[in-house]
């Protein structure tokens, strides 16, 4: 269309110029391959369901977006996930809680005010676009804090740390890492990006229940896991790791890449849990319903989501409720398909979740931080469960059982 409308206009902006009727006319007509140069968008190639590809531009991506369609853009992943697809391991969870003695007195420290204190500074950002300054400028500022988080804690003399994981479009993820007494990992996530889907780069994106709830409740998580001893200097069984992933809304590229990253170096991540979307509950109650933690129960690992809920029936003081929410909805489905055993949670059923996002009204005055608490710990209570988990000893069981 762009190409046709140039086609038509360029002969009439020639035609439009005064000529001297001894000069010759030097305006050359377009080529069709200048006009595709001057004015093809890029285009990338998304996938909508498992096997269904297409090729887009970005301003198609929005569209489909803005109509509620989630999607992995691959154009620069294609074989994640291919790399060891006939050697990928069923992971083995535990049937119960062991560590409580442990967990239900760190729960206390979580605080409701560093969350909101954090994410005030986080959503005051224009934007956090993904291929804005402003995505840049907040990227920076999460990784300090983070850092600053860990030396708060004592935790860098140990070997704790937290660094970028470097993209070319400009906003990096971050990756925080508490070593273990193996290579085995555990890792809990939240993406960094906002987006306003009618002008990304140009339009106010506060984001602040997506996914700048998710981003601080994991940030709070792992402040108070950085509390345990036993944590910081490297006693649990397991590496864990809290991933921030940038361009998440671009179509899981950050967490692509990481994903694609681990893979490509055999590494063994255990279980990955996303946390996107923890603050909003006013769906839910002008619903009628119980205040409840949403467990997707599409596109994720089986054995890992009904141990998630095991562990909100314990640690929590608000049940679980079921729902889904489609392929390629969150960061999780990029570990799914690396072969990760992966899982989802969010701040309700996915109907009843925030209607302000992806836009300017995506703010935190909408938000609980009553119910942020109870993700917080949800997610402090299976990171530390799983990081000390003898994923080996619960595979060989459930071999012996089978004999």
């Amino acid at each position: 269309m762009k190409a046709s409308l140039i086609a038509l206009l360029l002969p009439a902006a020639a035609s439009a110029r005064f000529v001297e009727t001894n000069e010759a006319n030097r305006v050359l007509p377009p080529t069709d391959a200048l006009l595709d140069d001057l004015q093809a968008p890029s285009r990338y190639l998304i996938e909508v369901a498992p096997g269904y590809t297409e090729w887009v531009t970005e301003e198609e991506k929005w569209q489909l977006r803005r109509k509620g369609i989630r999607f992995m853009d691959i154009t620069d992943h294609t074989d994640l996930g291919t790399l060891h697809a006939s050697t990928k391991a069923t992971t083995v969870f535990p049937g119960k809680m062991q560590l409580q003695s442990d967990i239900h007195p760190m729960l206390g420290n979580l605080s409701k005010d560093l969350m909101k204190e954090h994410l005030e500074k986080f959503s005051s950002f224009h934007t956090r676009y993904y291929k804005s300054d402003y995505g840049r400028q907040s990227s920076e500022w999460l990784l300090q804090t983070v850092q600053d988080t860990i030396k708060e804690a004592g935790a860098d003399k140990y070997g704790v740390k937290a660094e970028h994981f470097k993209h070319s479009w400009g906003q990096n993820s971050v990756i925080a890492t508490i070593p273990g007494q193996s290579n085995s990992t555990v890792v809990i996530g939240a993406h960094q990006d906002s987006i306003n889907l009618w002008l990304p780069s140009i339009l106010p994106a506060p984001g602040a229940d997506d996914d700048g709830s998710g981003t601080v409740t994991i940030l709070e998580a792992f402040r108070v896991l950085l509390s345990s001893e036993n944590v910081i200097k490297g006693n649990a069984p397991n590496t864990i790791e809290f991933h921030w992933y940038s361009a998440e809304e671009g179509g899981l590229l950050g967490s692509q890449a990481i994903f694609k990253d681990y893979e490509s170096k055999g590494r063994d991540v255990k279980a990955m849990l996303q946390q996107d979307m923890t603050g909003y509950v006013q769906g839910t109650l002008d619903a009628g319903k119980p205040e409840s933690v949403g467990v997707i129960m599409d596109y994720v690992d089986a054995g890992l989501t009904a141990f998630i809920k095991k562990v909100i029936e314990e640690y929590c003081e608000i049940p679980w409720v079921e729902t889904q929410c489609g392929y390629a909805c969150s960061d999780h489905a990029s570990a799914s398909k690396a072969g990760y055993a992966s899982a989802f949670v969010i701040e309700s059923t996915f109907g009843e979740s925030d209607q302000n996002i992806h836009g300017t009204n995506d703010l935190i005055k909408y938000l609980s931080f009553d119910h942020m608490l109870q993700h917080a710990r949800m997610t402090l209570s299976l990171v530390y469960e799983l990081g000390f988990t003898d994923f080996e000893k619960l595979k060989e069981d459930e071999e012996m059982g089978e004999l």
